[in-house]
């Protein structure tokens, strides 16, 4: 099942597993990946309206200082609003403000096609936001089974369109009032939180979230001689389902050396300075030996997305480190962000190494 959640300044878009409790004790919900975008939703498409707008205007009127005019562009910006809405269930309407600038009326006629005309851009790049996700899930668009509308700017008939085309014609799920999904499942979630449940049907479901950037440590990079804590390894993937249990094994990188430090990040840069620092702990007590004794990093994150990380040598000596999503965890646009260019560092290595 794949939820498409495009609100007014965002979009998220996540594909599920759900089984109803058929091959289950209880109704198994389980993300298989995540993806979206911190700034696209319907303020984009009414900024490119009042964009033309102010165009339009100063072509017909050379008020070039409407620009400066904040309350003036704040009312033609709710105006413009308003006219989107409308365009949703009629293909023209007409956006007019009395007085606008310098006692100026203002009225434009607008059709639903020039409304998608020029929001063209912004519509692919919500069909990309959805690719991507197949993408990371791994899951081909013919295997999934609803596609689930959230939010007020899904009612643009033309982002349903290029939707359904996505997935080459299959009906969309307009069961949901899209208005009101993210309030609903805020609701049954924090039942299942509380456990108080008059009639029981929420304990009956569990949901298996997964983590939204690649967790790992930062270990040593050795060139030109030149020994630094610069690349990160990845021990826990991006969209892994939790809760998750890892272990692998490290060496020390000097003779001798009895201690090691762990610094633990998130992230998708290959190097740890593009990356977020989440805490960091010594290994201490390491028996003196040769460069390359082994240790154990383990990192286990619990249902709650609760991040426990612990260090072992052979010897028994141990340390360990717990961060919780209010410990240095990155909110949703900054994962979003870094999401985004790591993606662009990744293109741009491709594009060097063809050259």
């Amino acid at each position: 099942m794949l939820v498409f959640d495009l609100g007014g300044g965002t979009l998220d878009v996540s594909l599920l597993h759900i089984d109803p409790g058929v091959h289950t004790s209880k109704g198994l919900f389980e993300v298989k990946a995540i993806t979206g975008d911190t700034h696209l939703g319907g303020a984009d498409f009414d900024s490119e309206m009042l964009k033309y707008c102010m165009r339009e205007f100063i072509k017909k009127h050379r008020k070039t200082d409407i620009r400066s005019n904040h309350k003036a562009l704040r009312r033609l910006r709710t105006a413009c609003e308003k006219a989107k809405r409308l365009l949703s269930s009629m293909a023209e309407t007409t956006i007019e403000v009395d007085s606008l600038h310098d006692g100026i009326d203002f009225s434009e006629t607008i059709t639903r096609s020039r409304f998608e005309e020029l929001n063209k851009e912004l519509f692919s790049k919500c069909m990309e936001a959805v690719e991507k996700c197949l993408l990371d899930a791994k899951v081909d668009k013919s295997s999934v089974h609803d596609i689930i509308l959230v939010g007020g700017s899904t009612r643009i008939p033309k982002v349903r369109s290029m939707l359904q085309d996505l997935f080459d014609g299959k009906e969309l799920c307009r069961s949901i009032n899209p208005d009101e999904a993210v309030a609903y499942g805020a609701a049954v979630q924090a039942s299942i939180l509380s456990g108080e449940t008059g009639d029981g049907k929420a304990t009956d479901i569990l949901l298996l979230d997964v983590t939204p950037l690649s967790l790992g440590i930062a270990t040593t990079l050795d060139e030109m001689g030149t020994r630094t804590y610069d690349f990160m390894s990845i021990l826990i993937p991006r969209n892994t389902a939790i809760p998750t249990k890892t272990k692998e094994r490290f060496t020390t990188d000097d003779d001798y050396q009895n201690a090691v430090p762990i610094r633990v990040y998130e992230g998708e840069c290959p190097s740890t300075k593009d990356n977020n620092l989440l805490g960091e702990f010594k290994l201490t007590g390491i028996p003196p030996a040769p460069k390359g004794v082994p240790l154990d990093v383990t990192f286990d994150i619990d249902a709650n997305g609760v991040l426990n990380v612990m260090a072992e040598d052979m010897s028994g000596q141990r340390n360990s480190i717990t961060i919780t999503h209010r410990n240095g965890r990155l909110g949703k646009e900054e994962i979003e962000r870094m999401v985004q260019e790591a993606e662009r560092y990744k293109r741009e290595e491709i594009k060097t190494r063809l050259e």
